[in-house]
């Protein structure tokens, strides 16, 4: 499999694209800041690898610990973790549920020490409210997480492909279904005629 680094020089060198497509597909240089910022974000520290002590892992520094429990209930390469979509939904929610809890602890403090008086029906709504009014971005975002994190499949697919072809030929690329044994047909069974 490719290296952190050269994970990272991929996501990098395809980032002028990833912007100049979704500039022309969107015609909102907004659209495509918020794209290229989650393709960054989703590239470099937010990719498959979490599962295991990588580059990515490493990156997140102090708050490595959040992506503990993640590594341990994730074998590396396995389809929770390294594939389209359900891979990166994951993720999210994962981080998602750790941003909650901390978003809890942290509003319920605050209103104990200040005497702000917000309710969760009052956080609730000024989220729903930012979810509604800001969708594109928010869809940008996470598009564009889920292509940072497919540059990174597509990186293992492609040098693991091609390990194959070097080692089984070029058959090897397009691998077919499974020939499944023929089982010997069955002998009927003659009636006893010595009786």
């Amino acid at each position: 499999m490719p290296s952190g680094r050269t994970h990272d020089r991929i996501t990098l060198w395809t980032l002028p694209l990833v912007g100049a497509g979704s500039l022309l597909a969107t015609n909102s240089s907004s659209l495509t800041l918020v794209l290229c910022g989650g393709y960054l974000f989703g590239g470099l520290m937010f990719g498959p690898d979490l599962d295991v002590r990588s580059v990515q892992f490493k990156r997140w520094g102090w708050f490595r610990w959040i992506w503990l429990p993640y590594r341990g209930s994730m074998k590396h390469r396995s389809p929770l973790s390294h594939s389209p979509i359900t891979g990166t939904f994951l993720r999210i929610v994962y981080l998602l549920s750790w941003l909650a809890l901390l978003s809890l602890l942290l509003l319920g403090l605050m209103n104990q020490i200040w005497q702000l008086g917000w309710t969760w029906g009052d956080i609730a709504g000024v989220m729903g409210r930012s979810l509604s009014q800001h969708r594109n971005d928010w869809l940008s975002l996470v598009l564009g997480v889920e292509l940072g994190a497919l540059s990174h499949y597509g990186a293992d697919w492609s040098t693991s492909t091609w390990k194959r072809v070097q080692t089984k030929g070029w058959k090897a690329a397009f691998p077919s279904s499974p020939k499944r044994k023929r089982s010997p047909p069955r002998r009927k069974k003659r009636p006893n005629r010595n009786i």
